[in-house]
């Protein structure tokens, strides 16, 4: 069927449609066009459909498409009255704020006021602006309002665009509109975990409480002024059970719970509260709201993970998960303490890519950067320090390895035409295993000799790469599905006696390296962690940035 001229042509000429959306809506009429009724009202639409598209770019083409499908025909009006599928769009563009986004950004409450009080000459812009509410909200769930690049994270998997026209034309055709926000939003258990925490804390930010008087150091067994005030904020948080009566004096369980406070919020679980933990006790919870919000904006970026196991470092929590697949989402199979890069000068980037091998008793390829910045200076100033590291000088051109520091080759380092590399041993900051997924900034996992500083709270001191606690745990969850890698052969070939050897993983995994400070933990336990590396703060004001 050739679709009526007036839909296609005496617009664009008319209204001043452009082209490239008309031909856009031209490849899919013959399967959705609806029946021609009025004329009139579908050169208003294509008009308000015009307008729209001048400041809407991230949409034009879906909303052409949606509009050209259907014959320029209003979507939520039928016989100049707002259908009941109207309500729903607009119901849907309320639950936003479960979410994380802000309604206003897809103007709900004007739409629906718009809805009430329309009339035939604004039925077309009324119809055309609240599809583009939609259309936007829907983009937004499903992708996040920021684009990651902007924030120092790009995925190594695209996410295939969603294909806005179709979906929302066949989900009010078979009356699934109200379904749509679950099915685009992600598919993560953790995802959820934070919506539901989100409308508690929302609750408990609308209630707030009296600040806990300043003290410069509370201990065990002491008297404070505040210890009805902490006992009530601790009940409130879940860290204190609700029939704990108030004690007397700082000690027993509100110290166990405050233990526990000081665990979720990234702290030394003392129960000594010093400045540190009386600031954490005392922050407003509206900013704990926000954080809620900005992780589930940076789970959104993420594509689907369809593997059956999967890896990820949350940085600012200086944590690893090893998951495991369950049904739908993962469970967590395995946890660790890890060591990140340093946050004034050498951060962990945030990435995503596939653990294709492990590397046992490894050479370390000192990074150009730490050559030219560290090494190099200090051999100067020592020359004996590459003996004592184990290190040697590698012509990037072939030839043969060398230890003599000359000055010729610590100018050839600089130069790019040699590097220098730290032998396995017991000195090699790599440890006895390294486990790889190659990327652009190259990180890796990896072993250390240098176990203390797992201990420490705050654990960022690498230049970039992240050291493991438990190694051979992680490559016994690598390895469990290669034959014959038992405990026992891991540690056999990290020996010092061992060669170096290279092992290709059979099946990869995927590397999640991630930045949120809200974690909602399987147990519902909500853990809330220091802006490490400045990251909420640069999101929070990109997102304040209205679209």
């Amino acid at each position: 069927m050739t679709p009526p001229p007036i839909l296609l042509r005496a617009p664009a000429e008319r209204r001043g449609v452009p082209a490239r959306w008309v031909a856009v809506a031209c490849l899919a009429l013959p399967a959705f066009a609806a029946p021609a009724r009025e004329p009139a009202l579908r050169e208003d639409v294509s008009a308000a459909l015009t307008r729209l598209q001048s400041r809407q770019e991230a949409t034009a083409a879906d909303l052409a498409r949606f509009y050209g499908e259907r014959g320029f025909e209003p979507a939520w009006f039928a016989n100049g009255r707002p259908t009941a599928q109207a309500g729903e769009a607009v119901a849907l563009l309320r639950t936003a704020v479960s979410h994380g986004l802000e309604p206003a950004d897809y103007d709900a409450e004007g739409l629906a006021q718009r809805l009430r009080d329309a009339y035939r000459e604004t039925i077309a812009a009324t119809d055309t602006a609240l599809t583009s509410g939609l259309f936007a909200f829907l983009r937004n769930l499903g992708r996040g309002r920021i684009v990651p690049p902007r924030l120092r994270f790009e995925p190594a998997r695209r996410m295939d665009e969603p294909d806005l026209a179709r979906v929302v034309a066949e989900a009010t055709t078979a009356g699934r509109l109200p379904g749509l926000a679950a099915r685009l939003a992600p598919a993560s258990a953790q995802y959820e975990r934070l919506r539901g925490a989100l409308a508690r804390y929302r609750v408990l930010a609308s209630e707030p409480l009296a600040a806990l008087p300043a003290v410069r150091k509370l201990a065990p067994g002491q008297d404070y002024a505040g210890i009805a005030a902490l006992h009530r904020l601790l009940v409130a948080l879940g860290d204190l059970a609700p029939g704990t009566g108030v004690p007397q004096r700082y000690e027993g369980e509100i110290v166990a719970a405050v233990r526990r406070f000081q665990e979720r919020h990234g702290l030394d679980a003392d129960g000594v509260i010093g400045k540190a933990s009386l600031a954490a006790l005392n922050a407003p919870l509206r900013g704990r709201v926000r954080q809620i919000e900005l992780a589930l904006e940076r789970l959104r970026w993420l594509p689907p993970l369809t593997a059956d196991k999967l890896i990820v470092v949350n940085v600012p929590e200086f944590r690893l998960r090893a998951m495991r697949r369950d049904g739908e989402t993962f469970s967590t199979a395995l946890r660790m303490n890890v060591i990140v890069g340093r946050a004034l000068d050498t951060q962990t980037p945030m990435l995503i890519e596939e653990l294709r091998r492990i590397e046992f008793r490894p050479y370390w390829n000192i990074p150009p950067s730490i050559a030219r910045k560290e090494v190099v200076p200090r051999l100067r100033r020592e020359p004996e320090y590459l003996a004592r590291e184990a290190m040697e000088f590698v012509p990037t051109r072939g030839g043969r390895p060398t230890t003599e520091p000359s000055e010729a080759m610590l100018e050839a380092v600089l130069r790019g035409e040699a590097r220098i590399r730290q032998r396995p041993g017991p000195r090699n900051a790599l440890g006895a295993i390294k486990f790889v997924f190659p990327n652009n900034a190259n990180i890796y996992l990896h072993h250390t000799p240098g176990t203390a500083l797992f201990a420490r709270g705050r654990r960022d001191f690498s230049h970039g790469c992240i050291r493991v606690e438990a190694p051979v745990e992680l490559a016994r969850f690598v390895l469990e599905e290669e034959t014959g890698w038992d405990e026992a052969r891991i540690l056999a070939a990290m020996r010092e006696d061992a060669s170096p050897r290279t092992l290709r993983v059979r099946t990869p995994i995927p590397v999640l390296v991630f930045y949120t400070t809200a974690v909602a933990e399987e147990d519902g336990r909500m853990f809330f962690l220091p802006d490490l590396y400045g990251h909420d703060a640069a999101l929070d004001a990109a997102l304040r940035q209205r679209p």
